[in-house]
């Protein structure tokens, strides 16, 4: 289990991003109290809108910040006490990640194996199994043959690109595995590919973290929720309690609205 306990992480503005965000402020807080759990065999989404804090909060899961305050734990031990271990356990895919244009898949695969410590034996097993399993789906029937005939990122559509990156992401199997945006900017047929792909990582019996604006993404995929408003999570349960009956854009706004209240008192 994955276990987030008061997460507070703020950023010093430049004058340029002051200007952009038109404020006199120096500090910016992203997040300013996140809590919640995550456990194995289900998908939680992280649902909030731009700026948020979901990004920021997704990036302490995976160890690519730190965090003012607050704790990350996995199986109640805290995982600054031995990142490198924690890092094996985890998936990390964002939009900040960009492949290079010259580099091909299987290059990419075989990297990113080496980068978490994959055997050469193990990595070869595993990129066979992907790329076969997912090849044999109406779908994906292209996709195997793209990798193995040494196409570069730069000749490939965004769909097939992400179809890549979601790959490379899980080359080393983690237990745990956090998703930013995973269909933003796809095709209805791509977007589909990627909730049944997390779906079918969920049947595995893996933790999945996904963050998204999209109310029916979340409603489809997610067993459980954390709405995060203005950098604070104002629930987290499951999703037929988020909603309480509503539709969960209903449900958002209102959360929303009481919040705002409550900042204007």
């Amino acid at each position: 289990m994955l276990e987030v306990k008061g997460l507070k992480k703020t950023f010093k503005m430049s004058k340029k991003q002051q200007k952009i965000e038109k404020t006199k402020e120096k500090i910016k807080v992203a997040v300013a109290d996140v809590s919640f759990d995550a456990r194995p065999g289900e998908i939680l989404g992280i649902l909030g809108a731009n700026g948020a804090g979901k990004t920021t909060t997704l990036r302490i899961l995976a160890s690519v910040i730190k965090a003012d305050e607050g704790q990350v734990c996995l199986d109640g031990a805290d995982i600054t006490g031995n990142l490198m271990d924690y890092r094996r356990h985890i998936g990390f895919l964002t939009s900040e990640l960009k492949l290079e244009d010259y580099f091909t898949p299987n290059y990419l695969f075989d990297y990113f194996s080496k980068l978490y410590g994959v055997e050469e034996e193990q990595a070869a097993q595993r990129k066979k199994e992907l790329f076969e399993k997912w090849s044999e789906k109406e779908e994906w029937k292209s996709f195997e043959k793209i990798c193995t005939a040494e196409v570069k990122v730069a000749d490939m559509s965004t769909g097939m690109k992400q179809k890549i990156s979601l790959v490379i992401s899980i080359v080393h199997n983690p237990d745990i595995i956090i998703f930013d945006e995973p269909t933003n900017g796809l095709d209805v047929i791509t977007e589909r590919i990627v909730v049944n792909f997390l779906k079918e990582l969920r049947e595995q019996g893996k933790c999945i973290i996904i963050s998204s604006h999209i109310f029916s993404l979340i409603e489809k995929i997610c067993d459980r929720v954390v709405i995060i408003i203005r950098g604070k999570s104002v629930c987290c349960d499951t999703l037929e309690n988020v909603m309480a009956g509503q539709p969960l854009e209903d449900r958002f706004f209102e959360l929303y609205e009481n919040m705002e209240g409550k900042a204007d008192e």
